[in-house]
């Protein structure tokens, strides 16, 4: 992952406008990711095959149980002003007018997800435990769901809810291989046995 830091005015609404203009502008090969993450404009290459092969059966399982109006997205921008980030989740489910109705074309508040879903590649996984989890819970994103392949104890599964400012409450932990129960709206039980490992 590279980082591009940019030195602003002391204008918050100024230098978010700006951070904001660099991410729309950034100019990366296909595939790759870019993102801001606490003020610092980030580019990361694609994930491997095991990251997308769990992503797309978490994907898989969540499209059983949506409403027709809401999608799952791999590539959508989710914006945290106040966190300064703009980061694309793994997964966001979000209902398609809150997605078409926004302000921008390129970016939607993350306020907007019912549910964002992280896998951690190695390069990533220290923002998607603390800074992601951190600014979703302050967007207010109820449901947050971490699937981390490079947790010290081996691979793991953390399901976060009930946000208040930059804090999640922990509904459920557990490893690769046990049951995840999603709660209203989902009523989903994934089995994360059908993950891969490395």
């Amino acid at each position: 992952m590279s980082a591009l830091a940019v030195d602003h005015a002391s204008d918050n609404d100024h230098e978010w406008d700006d951070l904001v203009r660099i991410w729309e502008q950034a100019d990366v090969p296909e595939g790759w990711k870019v993102e801001i993450i606490e003020g610092i404009v980030t580019v990361s290459p694609p994930p491997d095959n095991v990251h997308n092969v769990i992503a797309e059966r978490v994907h898989r399982r969540l499209y059983s149980v949506l409403p027709e109006d809401w999608g799952v997205y791999q590539t959508v921008g989710a914006s945290v002003p106040a966190r300064k980030g703009i980061w694309i989740p793994d997964l966001a489910v979000i209902p398609h007018d809150d997605l078409l109705g926004g302000e921008s074309k390129t970016f939607v508040p993350a306020s907007a997800a019912k549910l964002i879903v992280e896998v951690t590649s190695q390069s990533n996984a220290r923002n998607d435990r603390i800074a992601k989890a951190a600014g979703y819970a302050r967007a207010g994103v109820p449901l947050y769901l971490l699937v981390d392949r490079f947790a010290p104890a081996g691979p793991a599964i953390t399901l976060y809810g009930e946000p208040s400012n930059d804090v999640y409450r922990v509904l459920w932990s557990g490893k690769f291989g046990d049951e995840v129960d999603l709660p209203a709206p989902f009523d989903l039980t994934l089995d994360t046995g059908i993950f891969p490992i490395d």
